[in-house]
């Protein structure tokens, strides 16, 4: 099932990530941040979060890339059934935008931490404005074949790998630590909802036809570029280091000396990566549940439903007690759910067991943004961002790629299935192999090492 991919760090007692810097990104109206970041000043009291210089322009952009990223995954899903009427090539979606990601991640890692990330994640949603724009044009056109679709989603995913590491340094960056947690949790809620109100027009939309969804989405692109524009960041200087083999080495060892990261990172993608079922929605939508492409839009907002729900829930009441039992229950849920989603012909059904998955699923991110965020110094936080967003991304298009391939060799139902006892097995086995982040207990302990 999709994740949410750039899922900021729990609310609620967790300490804040140190601010990400980078000189070329510095801008004279970020005068007052230094200041409200100083460690010798006392805290200052909470104020009006809505004004701090560049958090609504955070928002716009993330709220608005989110969105756009929904609705474009209902009308690519939607279309490329619609013209093949085939499992295999809904799995072709997936790997199609798998591949540029795991090509680029770690070149996209290294150019979050020594270059200009605003620029970076400006030129990769101009990027993504520009060809939704060409997809809506050929759509109107009705000259759309299947390889100008997955050429598209190749371009999307090269552009996702080097937007997603910049993105995730930039609200350290923007607010002080003592309006971090706050800021976070507006900042899920808002993500979760674009997350749930994204499939949902999408699916109205593409009633109108696919050209309408791809001038949507080139829309809300451009909106988040204008959102990242106005970021005030600020930076300090950092000299910058050529790309080499010895970068990427840093990062592994920096993750092996710590197995709870890794064992949390690693469990989302062997967890997802059999038990997605995201690549499926159009089959069941449109031979199984017999509801159409409003019915996918439902069908795909429904886990970001129950992840509004349980974030809502953190939000109230944070996980600070048995955070790793906590995680492997939710990973064993959500392997649960997708079984009980898999045989579901009933609508309601489907859709309540896809909420109870979304909902499983935020218990694992938040675990795992907690140990990748807070454990992690700001100048590695762009490479290892990156591999936590490899790690995502293989579970979401691998596991689309893995749904299909399978379903077009045994059926839908069964491949779904299979997936989710398959996550269940991977869940007892990593309890075993890695107890330190079984019997990891309070996420508010973590802190860069």
């Amino acid at each position: 099932m999709t994740r949410s991919k750039n899922f900021p760090a729990p609310p609620g007692n967790i300490p804040p990530p140190a601010h990400a810097t980078n000189t070329a990104d510095a801008r004279p109206d970020a005068h007052n941040i230094a200041g409200d970041c100083a460690g010798d000043a006392p805290t200052p009291p909470p104020g009006r979060l809505v004004h701090h210089p560049g958090l609504l322009a955070f928002l716009m952009a993330r709220t608005s890339s989110s969105f756009s990223s929904c609705v474009q995954a209902v009308a690519v899903g939607w279309q490329i059934y619609a013209l093949t009427h085939s499992a295999r090539a809904l799995a072709m979606v997936g790997l199609a935008q798998f591949l540029p990601m795991i090509c680029l991640t770690m070149v996209a890692g290294h150019a979050a931490d020594h270059m200009n990330r605003r620029r970076i994640a400006m030129t990769c949603q101009a990027v993504e404005a520009t060809s939704a724009l060409v997809m809506a044009i050929a759509a109107f056109g009705g000259w759309t074949t299947p390889g100008m679709i997955y050429a598209m989603v190749m371009v999307f995913g090269a552009a996702r790998a080097f937007e997603m590491p910049c993105q995730q340094t930039f609200l350290p960056s923007i607010v002080p630590p003592h309006m971090f947690p706050r800021a976070a949790a507006v900042s899920s809620s808002l993500f979760q909802a674009a997350a749930v109100t994204g499939p949902s027009v999408g699916g109205l939309l593409y009633g109108a036809g696919a050209g309408v969804c791809y001038m949507v989405c080139a829309l809300g692109f451009g909106m988040a570029m204008l959102g990242t524009f106005l970021l005030p960041l600020r930076n300090m200087a950092r000299a910058r280091q050529p790309l080499s083999v010895s970068m990427f080495m840093e990062v592994w060892h920096f993750m092996r000396e710590r197995p709870d990261m890794l064992g949390a990172i690693s469990l989302d993608l062997f967890a997802v990566l059999l038990g997605g079922a995201t690549a499926m929605l159009p089959v069941y939508a449109s031979d199984i549940l017999h509801a159409g492409p409003t019915g996918l839009g439902l069908l795909r907002a429904a886990p970001a439903m129950g992840a509004v729900a349980c974030a809502l829930f953190f939000v109230w009441k944070p996980l600070n007690k048995h955070a790793g039992a906590f995680m492997f229950a939710a990973v064993a849920t959500f392997g649960v759910a997708t079984i009980v989603f898999a045989f579901s012909t009933s609508m309601p059904l489907s859709i309540f067991a896809l909420a109870v998955l979304g909902a499983a699923d935020v218990i694992s991110v938040v675990v795992r943004g907690a140990l990748v965020q807070l454990r992690t110094p700001d100048s590695m936080r762009g490479r290892v961002s990156a591999v936590n967003m490899l790690f995502i991304g293989s579970s979401n298009q691998l596991g689309e790629f893995e749904s299909g391939m399978l379903a077009s060799l045994v059926g839908p139902v069964e491949a779904v299935a299979l997936g989710g006892a398959g996550t269940i097995v991977v869940t007892l086995l990593w309890m075993r192999m890695f107890p330190g982040l079984r019997r990891l207990d309070r996420l508010d302990d973590i802190h860069a090492d």
